[in-house]
């Protein structure tokens, strides 16, 4: 369950609306009022960073935040439950309790700027289905519009929530970037459409509503890990599959300027017997992408060598995708071959490996290491690239802090079960 329950309607693009985790009634955070645009932007910043005077209550945050841990743990049970306990789930529910026990100084850290932090506006209502909420990262400097980067976060289809994404998202906020971290439904509570529906849905909120949020809207940039980076790409190609085909469309594709994939999966096809083998078995993972026939539907690497593509490759972003080579999760040849695709349909497309980096090193490990990350710079050298400024500041930065000991890092290397 979540933290609430009773869902409202999507709301305008004037108003920014967070739910009171102590009631089912929704409250304005902020609204906007008419004037210049200098004055109007400055006072959405302003007020945007403006806690709300009832989120200030200690009590609240920590229900929330009890709230959200109970989520959390029905869904790694709900996650048990369909994976079996077996001999090899036992094992691996063991190697997880002592991978995350390893990493816990980091999490701890992690989570208490998430829940306290001023700077972070929690589940945002973009729809009117269940888990339609996104968390927005701020800056604590709002001297003009910032780089908005909108992250789906990984999960195995199942367990996926927008938390994942605070420590990327309070890193990017550190260099002067906005971030939006857009939950959705995951299995059984939907399928692979509802999840790109969901996505695609929170995209649009965050595309329509960009300046309302201090953000650039000739800046936006969509990121996805893991699951996340398949169900982001699927809801990017059927969106330009639809815009080119002359749909309704409630965004552009051509709003996003850049399309960033870490350690996803492209081709469905190829992943059915990889993850059976790896304990996602071959009929729950079925049933999550609505039976063998669907799999091409949901695979992006197959929609890019379909001819309806065509017409849509002008409207797609520049494509960057991430991954490690010892990633046994999802094995790096996905990112290797949608790009090799993806240039072959004519779009742009960039392949970054990361020589012996695992599937949770490059999203967990190296973050929480702190200090020079090579993803991490390259993304916000990319998006600050046409601003000497940013790039500027970008150098004289401190580096990142460290929060988790070394020794603790390598060990949870060694025991995780990803």
């Amino acid at each position: 369950m979540e933290a609430t329950t009773s869902l409202p309607p999507v709301i305008s693009s004037n108003n920014l609306v967070e739910q009171d985790p102590g009631s089912d009634s929704l409250f304005r955070a902020s609204s906007f009022p008419s004037g210049s645009s200098d004055q109007r932007w400055r006072r959405r910043t302003s007020s945007l960073l403006a806690r709300p005077t009832r989120q200030k209550s200690f009590g609240r945050e920590v229900g929330h935040a009890a709230a959200e841990t109970y989520l959390i743990t029905g869904l790694s049970f709900k996650l048990l439950s369909y994976l079996g306990v077996g001999y090899r789930w036992i094992t691996r529910l063991f190697s997880l309790v002592l991978y995350a026990m390893f990493l816990l100084p980091g999490f701890l850290q992690v989570g208490f700027c998430y829940f306290f932090s001023s700077h972070v506006h929690r589940s945002i209502v973009y729809g009117d289905r269940p888990r339609n909420r996104l968390d927005l990262y701020f800056p604590k400097n709002i001297d003009g519009p910032k780089p908005m980067v909108i992250f789906v976060t990984g999960g195995a289809w199942i367990i996926g929530y927008k938390a994942w994404g605070s420590l990327l998202g309070l890193q990017l906020a550190e260099r002067d970037i906005i971030v939006a971290s857009i939950d959705y439904r995951n299995f059984p509570q939907g399928t692979i459409s509802d999840m790109v529906d969901d996505i695609s849905q929170g995209i649009s909120y965050v595309c329509n509503n960009v300046v309302e949020f201090g953000g650039d809207p000739n800046k936006i940039y969509l990121m996805g890990q893991s699951a996340g980076a398949h169900i982001s790409a699927c809801a990017l190609l059927q969106q330009a599959v639809k815009e080119s085909s002359g749909d309704g469309i409630s965004w552009s594709v051509s709003q996003i300027r850049a399309y960033f994939g870490l350690s996803g999966g492209y081709n469905l096809l190829k992943l059915v017997d990889h993850f059976h083998g790896r304990g996602l078995y071959r009929s729950v993972f079925l049933s999550i992408m609505e039976g063998e026939k669907s799999l091409k539907h949901f695979s992006p690497e197959i929609i890019a060598q379909s001819p309806g593509l065509h017409n849509a490759v002008p409207l797609l972003p520049h494509f960057v995708l991430f991954h490690g080579t010892s990633d046994y999760s999802i094995p790096s040849n996905e990112s290797i071959t949608f790009a090799d695709t993806l240039r072959k349909a004519g779009a742009r497309a960039e392949l970054i490996l990361y020589n012996g980096k695992t599937h949770t090193d490059l999203f967990l490990q190296d973050p929480l290491r702190g200090g020079k990350d090579e993803l991490f710079d390259y993304v916000v050298t990319f998006i600050h690239s046409d601003d000497k400024e940013a790039l500027a500041s970008d150098a004289m930065a401190s580096p990142r802090r460290r929060f988790v000991p070394e020794i603790l890092l390598r060990l949870a290397r060694e025991v995780s079960p990803f």
